[in-house]
């Protein structure tokens, strides 16, 4: 059941996640039984587990690939068909990563090409939903602040190595903050992007351009 907030603009939250068709589909209704439409959809599902291939079990390989690949192909699923129900689409932005452009040498292989479906899977539901005007994009990023990668920022020896590893790869000199990601995503999402589609963002700092 969903629970609204009243805080600002009115949010429904609702505790699914994208793990089955079921759950996909009752996160779209939960929008539409809100606000009476989806005009667009944000989906920013996904995990990581690293190993080096020869190590890394089956599962683990099944984990990654369900939350990143199969969580954004079930919301675009169910966004697709109360899209097709509305008679006209909207803006659907998925999350990738730098990583679906370059490779990993410390175990990534699985979360590469993970991120790699995603990108291909933005670009082929452009081609399939622009007719109706819905557009897919990409967000990309390189390492920015979360539950995640909180290691990355801490001050001891593994982190400070990491950090140090990137940003020596990172022309502005700093990783991302989540609120580098408000102004891309606000672009993605409103009428100012209305010509693109199929795109991927890379949001990382300068890092795939070195």
């Amino acid at each position: 059941m969903a629970d609204e907030l009243n805080a600002g603009d009115r949010v429904t939250l609702i505790e699914r996640r994208p793990d089955t068709e079921a759950d996909a589909t009752a996160i779209a209704e939960a929008a539409v039984k809100a606000y009476g439409r989806i005009d667009s959809m944000l989906v920013a599902s996904g995990m990581n587990k690293v190993a080096p291939i020869v190590d890394m079990p089956t599962a683990d390989y099944d984990a990654v690939m369900d939350a990143n690949v199969k969580g954004s192909w079930l919301m675009c699923q169910a966004a697709g068909r109360q899209f097709k129900k509305q008679g006209r689409g909207g803006s659907v932005v998925l999350v990738s990563s730098t990583r679906g452009k370059l490779g990993h040498p410390a175990g990534y292989a699985v979360y590469c090409a993970s991120k790699a479906a995603v990108d291909l899977m933005a670009k082929s539901l452009a081609a399939e939903w622009g007719a109706n005007g819905t557009r897919v994009n990409v967000i990309a990023p390189t390492v920015f602040r979360s539950e995640l990668t909180a290691w990355m920022y801490a001050d001891d020896e593994k982190g400070k190595k990491t950090r140090e590893g990137m940003l020596s790869r990172i022309p502005l000199g700093r990783l991302a903050e989540p609120d580098d990601f408000v102004g891309a995503l606000v672009f993605l999402l409103a009428d100012a992007s209305s010509f693109m589609t199929g795109q991927i963002l890379y949001l990382d700092g300068g890092y795939t351009s070195c």
